[in-house]
Parts: C-alpha cells; structure tokens; sequence
C-alpha cells in the first residue's frame, strides 16, 4: 500500500464543521435551506474563510462564486492540481449531508495534508461550486467552469423567487461581469475527485462500503407555459373557460406515462409550479410549470423531451389553450475515468472497505468536471436511500470510510 495508508482524517473535525454547517440555513424541521448568494451562503463563505485563516489555506473566489483552496508552504512542483469538492448549498428544507460531505472532506483532505506535508508531485485543490443545486441553472457553478456564459445569458437567469442571478452576484459585492469569465482548460486540473452520499438505497441494503461511480445521469430543464384566458371565476360558465390550470392538470396527470413510454430508466418531476395572476376567485392566464427529467442516454432525454412538447400540445388543445415549451438547461450523461475508478477501488480494498460500482441517477458538478479532466465520484450509503431532505443521514463511520478513501486517491494521484 502506499504512504497514503498511514494518513487519516479527523472525523471529530468532520463531523465538527458538519454539525455547524447544519445550523447556517437551518428551518424548523431541522433541514437546511441554503440557497447560494443568500444570507445563509454568506455566513458559509465567512466560516469557511475562518476555517482556511486557522489551517494556514489561501482561498480565492471566482465571478460566478466558486471557491478554490490550497495548503500553502508545501514544497510541492508548479503543475495542474489535483482537485476535490462538492457543493455547500442545499435545495429548499434539504438535508445536512448532501453536497456538505464531500466539500467538508476535501477540506480536512487538505487540512491532513498541510500537518503531515507527504511528498507530492503537484498541487492540492478544494473547489466548492456554486448553486450545485440549480436555483439559477443546473449545476451553475461547474457549467460555468467548463462553458464561459454570456452577459446575456447571465442577465436572464432568474432564481426561484424571481431574483435576477446578476443582481443577487452584485448584492455579494462582485462585478456580475466578472462571471463571463471563469472558464477554465483542460491544462488547469489534472483530476478532479467528488465525496458525496448515494442519495439511493443501493449501499445500505447491499450492507456496502463504498460505491465507485461508473457514470452520472443526463439531466435536463425546462419551463412549460400553459397560457389561456384570464376571467372571473364566479361569473364565467365552465364551457366557455380557456383554463391554463385544467391542461398544465392534464399534463401533470401524465407525468409517468410520459417518463415509462420513453424509457424504463427516463423520470420526469415538476417540483415547481407559478399561477399568475395567483388569486382564488380568478381563472388564471398562466400556469408555468418547471420541469426536471433525466435520462442516462442522451438520445433518450431527446425522445422525453419531445414527448413533453407532444402531451402539452394535446392537454392544451383539449382545453383551448395554447402550450410552449424553453429547455433551460441541459447537462449529457458522462462516463467517469476508468483509471482513477480502478484506483479508488484498490484504495478502498486496501482499507478492507467492501466495494461496488454504481451508477449514480442523480446529478452532480462531477460531470461538467468530467468533460474538463479525468474525473471519478465516490459514494458513501444514504440511510434509508433519502435525500432532499431533512430525514436524510449518513452514519459518521460511512463519512469517515469515505473521507479516507478520498484522502488515499488524492495523494495517489497528486503523487503521480
């Protein structure tokens, strides 16, 4: 085994900065809510500013708010760094472990390395990505590391409330221009490593260690307008309605007849809905679904797209009104690197951790990083396979198996 074996992570320290990351954010039911840019993600950036003064890390931010860590006083060679991470942010009332994990096990990666300073031939790298969770776009932060967006792309991106992502870049104090340029090449990283819970049941009920990602879904968003004739709800006969909200109910009736006879694999969710103008006693002019679906072959999420497209033009033509569909965002399904797959498998062993691979059905920055550098993913059991959630949990002993294979493959790597 390699020198990597007799290095360890602090799981005390882990589960510290867990725990009081679960308090930025935290709602009643004991979820967190930490939508990037909010108040929330400010207390997180100024915590983790703390966390990289105390450790002696350098920490730097770029236009569109994903930040980069390195140890400092390494003598290690200038080469492309070897990179670890996850996401801070979380979906409205989701869970503590979600994208905290793998983020706060890169950390301690690099905190471990700058007390035990192993011989390594390039750079360390922690990168948190911004809005992982899509409340401006999918995967927002590692899209734009990959793709640079426009300034005119940026200034339609709207959160869900409504907020313009410009303006909430401005009210953190940056120049929103700024995130037209935080494109990064393929010279930059040489790897690119994610910790993260499974998010599924797969581990738990196979009672395995670890699960090493074969590759990450295709996922897919766009807003669907369902538009037809605002009146007066007391006064206007139901024959003569031109009601958005009995075909956008038409749709929704179909949403698993429209995912099952695309593919046995396709799922299709609406998880947000605006009525406009949004009273009860007012037929309404606009109902807007935001629609999710995913698919792991891209040709596929073509067919569920056009069968979206397809059963809205035939719920609004049954209802007199008119239905359009704007794709969003769209992110391909990826394979992840075979090499460093093969190499987390043999770290992992080596600490005589039961291993599976598996593929991952949701998705995650590590496939924009993917099209950027060889990448690799590693999954650690979801209790009861619940996530988004405030039930979701990961036992401290599953953080720490993980956290160490992580650490292991990272000094492999930045070895190599």
């Amino acid at each position: 085994m390699s020198k990597a074996a007799a290095l360890n992570v602090s799981i005390e320290r882990i589960q510290r900065d867990i725990e009081h990351l679960a308090t930025l954010g935290q709602t009643p039911s004991g979820g967190v809510s930490r939508t990037s840019f909010s108040s929330a993600d400010k207390q997180m950036r100024q915590w983790l500013h703390g966390q990289c003064q105390e450790h002696g890390l350098t920490m730097r931010t770029d236009g569109i708010g994903n930040i980069f860590i390195r140890a400092e006083g390494m003598n290690v060679p200038k080469a492309a760094p070897v990179c670890a991470g996850s996401h801070l942010d979380s979906v409205p009332e989701g869970g503590r472990y979600d994208g905290i994990v793998g983020s706060v096990a890169a950390l301690e990666v690099l905190r471990v390395l700058g007390q035990a300073a192993p011989a390594l031939q390039r750079p360390v790298e922690v990168v948190i990505f911004a809005d992982e969770e899509g409340n401006y776009h999918h995967l927002l932060g590692s899209t734009a590391l990959v793709d640079n967006f426009t300034w005119e792309e940026l200034q339609q991106l709207r959160g869900r409330e409504g907020d313009l992502l410009v303006d909430a870049l401005s009210a953190m104090d940056w120049d929103p221009r700024h995130a037209t340029r935080t494109a990064l090449s393929s010279h930059d990283v040489h790897a690119f490593v994610e910790l993260h819970i499974e998010q599924g049941p797969v581990l738990e009920e196979s009672h395995t260690d670890i699960g090493i990602v074969t590759s990450i879904v295709g996922l897919a968003g766009g807003q669907l307008d369902f538009v037809g004739s605002q009146d007066h709800a007391g006064t206007t006969p139901m024959r003569l309605r031109r009601d958005p909200m009995q075909a956008a109910g038409s749709f929704l009736g179909q949403l698993a007849r429209i995912a099952s006879g695309t593919s046995s694999t396709a799922v299709l969710t609406c998880g947000l809905m605006e009525i406009e103008p949004g009273g009860t006693n007012v037929v309404p002019r606009l109902a807007r679904l935001h629609l999710d679906f995913r698919d792991p072959d891209p040709d596929v999420l073509s067919q569920l797209e056009q069968r979206i497209i397809d059963c809205a033009s035939n719920a609004a033509n049954q209802y007199g009104v008119e239905a359009s569909f704007r794709r969003m965002s769209v992110t391909a399904p990826v394979p992840l690197d075979p090499h460093i797959r093969a190499l987390l498998r043999e770290v992992a062993l080596g600490r005589n951790l039961s291993v599976t691979d598996i593929p991952s059905g949701a998705g995650h920055d590590a496939q924009n990083m993917a099209r950027l550098t060889p990448t690799a993913m590693i999954f650690i059991p979801s209790a009861g396979g619940k996530s988004h959630s405030p039930q979701e949990h990961s036992s401290w002993q599953d953080i720490e198996h993980g956290a160490n294979v992580l650490l292991d493959g990272v000094v492999r790597l930045a070895q190599a």
